[in-house]
């Protein structure tokens, strides 16, 4: 079985030795683009759910409104609450054109951003009547952008003038920015600060949580605040270096003490989308979730051993990605195409807004 467990962390692994474009062919993979969802299933959990047992080496097809009854015994979900910003702000520069500039992060005094048009540095750049940026600084593809207002008011800012980004393969969704702000978030989003949806987390309603939790499983929520690198092409730098585009997480003292005591009672924790992955993999340090806050570039790849996870819930990825890579790392590089070419058969829908499976 692939995706081993140890005691100790190995959050960052030794950095491979194969060259880019081995790996990119390695996971590449061709598939129709209408299979690429361009809008979620309606309800939520009436999408398409493959249910890949490892143990057994079983292939089950059904819904996720069925999940329940296919998750292992005993086993907790654990889900991240992040809340995706309306992140896409459109700016008036001092020639009178405008620019879309993307919020990344807040860096002290100033937010890191990234904009489709030039912004000259000692500029400012207005969003309307009385808010406006200080383009402050450029580094590389990013902008500093010092704002005139307290940065304590950006989310309010951002919730009356911005827009939701998606993803740059959702080219055609039918969905206006109300319907964007609710069906691009989870139905549990509590912590504003992404770019971008934990998109595993779609698919789970009220109801069927509700459903979850009379079966007797447990839920339990963590945050990772996820970073526009999700998108970015893997690189040279990843693989040498064994590290991706930086992301924050925390986890609550509770939650940790929690997962901790059902992990040591062998229940199965199960990572709904690859950011729990990721968060829980990070805080691990023999077999404990220990370090509960920070920040991680974790690039979890072909040869990883899983120290706290024991499944995952995951949607199709993008070829040629990390988050494919991850997926492979857990249940081995043939068994996840033969699973995609499965769900290409059988009509799943990809990507974001897509189907998804249940591995453990």
């Amino acid at each position: 079985m692939s995706g081993s467990r140890s005691t100790k962390n190995t959050s960052v692994r030794k950095p491979m030795s194969k060259p880019l474009e081995k790996i990119l062919k390695e996971y590449d993979y061709a598939f129709p683009e209408t299979l690429i969802a361009q809008k979620p299933a309606s309800p939520r959990d009436s999408a398409k759910l493959l249910v890949y047992d490892r143990n057994a080496d079983s292939i089950t097809e059904t819904t996720f409104a069925h999940i329940g009854e296919y998750l292992p015994k005993g086993a907790v979900l654990v889900f991240n609450q992040t809340k995706v910003l309306p992140a896409r702000l459109t700016v008036t520069k001092p020639t009178g054109g405008t620019a879309r500039i993307l919020y990344i992060a807040q860096e002290g005094d100033v937010i890191r951003a990234m904009s489709d048009r030039k912004l000259e540095v000692g500029t400012n750049v207005r969003i309307t009547s009385g808010l406006f940026f200080n383009v402050a600084k450029q580094e590389g593809k990013y902008y500093l952008l010092k704002p005139s207002f307290p940065l304590q008011q950006l989310n309010t800012i951002l919730d009356r003038h911005g827009i939701t980004p998606i993803p740059p393969y959702i080219k055609e969704s039918p969905l206006n920015e109300r319907e964007l702000r609710k069906k691009y978030q989870t139905v549990f989003a509590k912590h504003a600060g992404s770019v971008a949806a934990p998109t595993a987390s779609l698919h789970f309603t009220d109801r069927l949580l509700k459903k979850l939790q009379k079966q007797g499983v447990d839920i339990r929520f963590i945050t990772l605040h996820v970073n526009i690198g999700t998108f970015a092409p893997l690189t040279q730098e990843h693989l040498d270096t064994g590290a991706l585009h930086t992301e924050s997480f925390s986890i609550d003292k509770q939650t940790a003490n929690f997962l901790n005591k059902a992990k040591e009672e062998g229940r199965p924790i199960i990572g709904v989308g690859t950011t729990v992955v990721r968060t829980l993999e990070s805080a691990c340090i023999d077999s404990q979730l220990k370090r509960l806050t920070g920040e991680t570039r974790i690039f979890i790849q072909e040869g990883y051993r899983f120290n706290f996870i024991d499944g995952m819930v995951t949607n199709f990825h993008v070829p040629q990605s990390s988050l494919l890579m991850l997926v492979a790392a857990l249940i081995g590089k043939d068994t996840l195409f033969k699973l995609y070419k499965i769900a290409i058969k059988r009509k799943f829908r990809f990507f974001s807004f897509g189907d998804g499976m249940l591995i453990y």
